[in-house]
């Protein structure tokens, strides 16, 4: 197996509360520079994140990965330097078998604009990145079962 990023349906995007007229225009992580560790996520649709608030962004992306590798989501440092742009969870942690969960793996990144000025990402720009990490298992793991629900269904 590799690693790859895909678009979810588009009955998936819209039942998550994206936009469906924005659906072909998403696009799909890419790295910046060849030395570039993160995938830049890019905006489906143009986003005013008002200072103080907080959004949860249905990208339209999933991601297949081998077994032994997760995607750790970042905001873009930029956006958490001027903005203080953070991610709801610290850090987004999509594991490998999320991609078979009952909402397609649908990556969704919830952030909250923790600035004093108001933030306007336009639709195609970068607003957070993902990194491709291994991990690896103690001697005595005995985890046995399979996930089947989307976002937070492993309690």
């Amino acid at each position: 197996m590799s690693n790859f990023f895909e678009k979810v349906s588009r009955r998936q995007f819209t039942e998550d509360g994206g936009d469906g007229a924005a659906y072909d225009g998403i696009k799909l992580p890419v790295r910046a520079t060849s030395g570039s560790a993160g995938y830049d996520f890019f905006a489906p649709v143009r986003m005013e994140i008002p200072a103080g608030e907080t959004v949860r962004v249905p990208t339209g992306i999933r991601c297949r990965m081998d077994g032994d590798r997760f995607l750790a989501i970042f905001p873009r440092s930029g956006l958490g330097f001027k903005y203080r742009l953070a991610l709801d969870n610290t850090v987004g942690i999509i594991d490998a078998d999320y991609y078979g969960a009952d909402n397609e793996g649908h990556i969704m990144i919830k952030m909250t604009n923790n600035g004093d000025r108001d933030l306007v990402i336009e639709a195609g720009k970068g607003f957070a990145q993902g990194i491709f990490l291994k991990y690896y298992l103690t001697d005595d793991d005995a985890a046995s079962s399979s996930r089947t629900g989307g976002f937070g269904s492993t309690g």
